[in-house]
């Protein structure tokens, strides 16, 4: 199967069906990542643990998120890209069968883990191939098309999964999600292109896409910027209640406000990224520190809390699609080691920002106190970003240029 690759226009030509494809999987992995927060009461009641120990259900997510991708990059190397796309896929629906089924809180936990491999696996894997059929001018639109399938998990999936586990049980969510997945494995089967035959792999080669240090600035940058965002949006909903005294039972509507935030951000940057991506970087992470400092200020008046945390969503994950299209372009849009990489610097970024956050709740800021940390290590990226962009080829400092890029494995 070839998949032509003439120059896109990438304000009006329109995505490769397959894109779309992939994020309705990524919809779906990231309604299983978050989903299971709200499911924990009665995993714990089921299972029969506390529900501080159910609690490393999302944990094992995390760590699998943060230590798989790279591994699972390197262990399909020699795989072509649709037949690891399917394997991701049917290993995701196969977790929520098997956790499901079983009583054992140790085997839904491993089930979390292989979970998390299998998703952290199709993200790698199919940033590259959607920036493949896109193409280099559509590249960044194409991962907002996956980015944003993650953001409407947030709005739609996660509170749909938590309200239907309300009456089938938190059992009933793993099954829907599983059965889910086999329309996705299909599409997948038929649309994604076809094994390349010209390309030798190697992993002396992949190791090799890791090796400019403009790929790791982007990912230090990507670091930083979700340590010091998510870290603060992990402790949003105290912050709400405690400080702005918005009753509980409203906190998921205003969550959804910043999911739908969210979907307009990754969207806008998507668009804008593939002509300006260092400018639109900058501008969202510099927005981004601000409105959390405005949060923190602001604590005390619940109107302006409210639209300041709608308008973090759009900005704290707008630059997302565009950070992931300039580590592939600087590394070559093949590379599925510095994609899962890329991945992992996501993760990594929420679970350190996440823990640094939690030791500020103790200091005279109180509840504000994530956000205030938060403006401040989010700022950091800035750093990075503004090195790239002083080392930047003369003449196109910062748009996009229309490199030669190789093609990736498995697309042909």
């Amino acid at each position: 199967m070839s998949t032509p690759r003439i120059g896109r226009s990438a304000a009006s030509t329109r995505l490769p069906v397959l894109v779309y494809v992939l994020g309705a999987g990524i919809f779906l992995m990231g309604t299983t990542e978050f989903m299971v927060a709200g499911l924990l009461p009665e995993v714990a009641a089921d299972l029969k643990v506390d529900l501080g120990k159910a609690g490393l259900l999302v944990t094992a997510f995390a760590v699998g998120m943060i230590i798989g991708p790279p591994v699972m990059a390197l262990a399909t190397l020699r795989l072509p890209a649709r037949a690891t796309l399917a394997g991701a896929l049917a290993v995701f629906a196969a977790g929520h069968v098997v956790a499901a089924v079983t009583d054992s809180f140790t085997v839904v936990t491993a089930s979390r883990v292989v979970t998390a491999l299998a998703t952290g696996t199709f993200w790698a894997t199919g940033a590259v191939v959607a920036t493949a059929v896109a193409g280099p001018a559509a590249s960044a639109r194409a991962l907002a098309v996956m980015s944003g399938g993650l953001s409407l998990a947030v709005v739609a999936g996660v509170p749909l999964g938590t309200f239907a586990g309300q009456f089938t049980g938190w059992r009933g969510p793993f099954w829907i999600l599983a059965v889910s997945s086999v329309p996705a494995l299909v599409a997948v089967l038929r649309l994604a292109p076809a094994a390349s035959t010209g390309e030798r792999v190697s992993v002396r080669a992949e190791v090799s896409t890791v090796r400019p240090w403009r790929v790791w600035a982007v990912l230090a940058a990507i670091t930083l910027a979700q340590a010091g965002f998510l870290g603060a949006y992990s402790f949003i909903s105290p912050l709400l209640t405690d400080r702005s005294g918005i009753a509980a039972s409203l906190v998921p509507l205003v969550l959804v406000g910043f999911g739908i935030g969210a979907l307009g951000g990754t969207a806008l940057g998507g668009r804008l990224g593939d002509r300006w991506p260092l400018p639109v970087i900058a501008a969202a992470v510099t927005t981004t520190s601000v409105l959390l400092l405005v949060l923190a200020l602001t604590a005390a008046h619940a109107p302006m809390v409210v639209a300041v945390v709608v308008v973090l969503g759009a900005s704290g994950l707008g630059a997302n699609p565009v950070l992931i299209a300039q580590t592939l372009r600087f590394a070559g849009h093949g590379a599925r080691l510095t994609s899962s990489l890329a991945t992992a610097a996501f993760n990594l970024g929420t679970a350190a920002g996440s823990a640094l956050a939690a030791t500020t709740l103790t200091t005279g800021l109180g509840v504000a106190g994530p956000a205030v940390l938060g403006a401040a290590v989010t700022a950091t990226a800035l750093i990075p970003v503004a090195v790239l962009a002083a080392r930047a080829p003369a003449g196109a400092p910062t748009r996009h240029r229309e490199d030669p890029i190789r093609e990736p494995v498995g697309v042909s």
